[in-house]
């Protein structure tokens, strides 16, 4: 059963820019009420008069890793049909190029962090309600060694979680490679340059995603009532060579 959007509650953990600002782009011309979380005031702000000021658009700035934070704003809230998390970050680099500590903290913010946000949302989720993860694609353990061990164990998770809560609530992930967006920031025009034309020249499609793509695959899961424990790969098939 394909579920409408239309007055639906979407609650976008990282929704001001990238692939979270799509996400809430798409879900409000489904006619969907999404609120974004920032991490800053001004960054919900500059979200919001990007996206369009709209009765169905409200957003919050709270540290989304911190539990009494996660706790409060939870607590204050109706229950969402859909929460989409976005938290995670990137890694470069191999097992023996860096530190425990800064391995650690990179599974910290993709897995632990994830894993707090599913045991908190799960309680605040209306009926047939849907909890939506963002893994990854396209890096390997030699190159990406942290970055790795959390989508594998986002992955994981997803199905642990699509089991234990089923069958009330839905339980999916998104696994992008690399994409163009706000994450990237710190690069130059020229290094934005560089990378993107490695990451084309190793898939069969030979470019890079736009955030718009990515983002669809997130709204196909909140619609596609069928859909549990599964892990969309929006990764232009560079998997596959």
């Amino acid at each position: 059963m394909t579920m409408q959007l239309k007055k639906q509650r979407l609650l976008v953990i990282g929704g001001t820019s990238g692939f979270g600002m799509a996400i809430a782009r798409q879900a409000l011309q489904e006619g969907a009420d999404v609120h974004i979380i920032g991490h800053t005031a001004a960054h919900v702000t500059a979200a919001i008069t990007q996206l369009g000021p709209s009765d169905h658009l409200t957003g919050t700035a709270l540290d989304a890793q911190n539990l009494a934070q996660l706790k409060t704003f939870f607590a204050a809230q109706p229950a969402f049909d859909h929460v989409v998390s976005m938290l995670g970050g990137a890694m470069g680099g191999g097992f023996l190029d860096n530190s425990i500590a800064a391995i650690r903290q990179t599974v910290e913010d993709k897995f632990f962090a994830n894993l707090q946000v599913a045991q908190l949302a799960s309680h605040h989720l209306n009926q047939h309600g849907s909890l939506i993860f963002t893994s990854g694609a396209g890096g390997r353990p030699d190159n990406a060694s942290g970055a790795i061990v959390g989508n594998q164990a986002i992955n994981t998770m997803v199905v642990g979680l699509a089991v234990e809560l089923a069958p009330d609530y839905r339980v999916n992930a998104v696994a992008p490679t690399w994409t163009p967006t706000g994450l990237w920031r710190q690069l130059s025009d020229a290094q934005l340059a560089a990378q993107a034309a490695t990451v084309s020249a190793g898939n069969p499609l030979k470019r890079v995603a736009t955030p718009a793509e990515v983002a669809s695959a997130y709204v196909y899961l909140m619609q596609n009532e069928f859909m549990t424990g599964q892990v969309l790969h929006v990764d232009g098939g560079v998997e596959l060579v």
